[in-house]
C-alpha cells in the first residue's frame, strides 16, 4: 500500500510537470515511440515500471529521486481555483497578492524579502496570513509550498480589479517605439472555434514560461531581474481602419 501511494503521488507530480512543459499525449507518444493509448495508460499508472517512470521523468529534467522527494513534499488535493473570499483578501494588499504569486512560481520567501528589503516581521506576518487563508503551508527551514495548483487562472472580479488598478499602466503606458521594448502583435480573422484554440495556446504558453523560469532559476549564472508578461486577445474595433480606407479611396477619386 505504501508503494502504491508513493507511486501515485510521483505520477501526479510527473503529470503536473509534463502539463507545465507543454507535453501532450501525442507528443509524449512520439517521443517515447509508443501509441497514444499506451501513453495514456502509463500516465494513469497502468503498466508503468520504474524504468518507464525514469524515462518519463527525464523528459522534464527530473531524476526518480527528485520526483520522489517532490511527491513526498507535495500537498494532497491542490485547489484549482481560488475562492471569492481568498481573492478578496489578496486584492486588499498589493504586496500580499504579489507575494502569493511569487511563491506560487517557486520563488523562496527569503529571496523576495532580500529583493524588496522586506523586514522579517512583515514577511512572517504576510506568510502567516497566507497560511490562514489556506493558500500556503509553511514548512521547516523557512520553506513554503502552495496549496493551489500553479496553473490556476484568476477569473473573479477582485483580482481582476487589482490588476486594473496596479498593473495595467505598467503594460499600456509602455513606449512601444523603444528598441528595448519586446512585444509581439498579430491580427487574424478567426471563428469562435479558432479563438477558443488561440486561448488554449496562450494558456500553454503561460505554462511554458513558468517552466522556463524554473530552469533559469536553477541554471542562471547572471543576475536575474523581475519581468512581467501579458497575453491578451480581443475583438478589434475596426472603425478607424474602415475610415482610413474610405478616406484613401476618396482622396484617389478626387485626384
Amino acid at each position: 500500500m505504501r508503494y502504491e501511494s508513493t507511486s501515485s503521488a510521483m505520477l501526479a507530480v510527473l503529470r503536473r510537470h509534463l502539463r507545465q512543459g507543454g507535453w501532450t499525449v501525442a507528443r509524449l507518444a512520439r517521443e517515447m515511440a509508443i501509441g497514444e493509448a499506451t501513453a495514456k495508460r502509463w500516465l494513469a499508472g497502468k503498466g508503468v515500471t520504474l524504468e518507464r517512470l525514469d524515462a518519463l521523468a527525464k523528459l522534464v529534467g527530473l531524476t526518480l529521486g527528485e520526483l520522489a522527494r517532490e511527491a513526498e513534499d507535495a500537498p494532497r488535493g491542490l485547489a484549482h481555483e481560488l475562492t471569492l473570499a481568498q481573492e478578496k483578501a489578496l486584492s486588499t494588499n498589493i504586496f500580499l497578492s504579489f507575494l502569493f504569486m511569487a511563491l506560487l512560481n517557486g520563488v523562496p520567501p527569503d529571496e523576495i524579502a532580500t529583493d524588496f528589503a522586506i523586514p522579517q516581521r512583515t514577511m512572517d506576518a504576510s506568510l502567516a496570513r497566507l497560511e490562514r487563508l489556506a493558500l500556503i503551508d509553511r514548512l521547516r527551514g523557512g520553506r513554503v509550498r502552495a496549496r493551489v495548483d500553479r496553473a490556476l487562472v484568476f477569473r473573479k472580479l477582485p483580482l481582476r480589479s487589482l490588476f486594473d488598478t496596479h498593473m495595467k499602466s505598467a503594460f499600456f503606458e509602455l513606449d512601444y517605439g523603444d528598441p528595448e521594448t519586446c512585444y509581439v502583435s498579430e491580427v487574424h480573422k478567426l471563428s469562435r472555434v479558432g479563438a477558443a484554440q488561440l486561448a488554449e495556446m496562450m494558456e500553454r504558453y503561460r505554462l511554458e514560461v513558468q517552466t522556463l523560469a524554473d530552469r533559469d532559476r536553477q541554471s542562471a549564472v547572471l543576475d536575474r531581474d523581475w519581468y512581467g508578461t501579458l497575453m491578451v486577445m480581443r475583438n478589434l474595433d475596426m472603425t478607424q481602419v474602415r475610415r482610413a480606407g474610405a478616406g484613401e479611396w476618396q482622396a484617389r477619386d478626387g485626384d
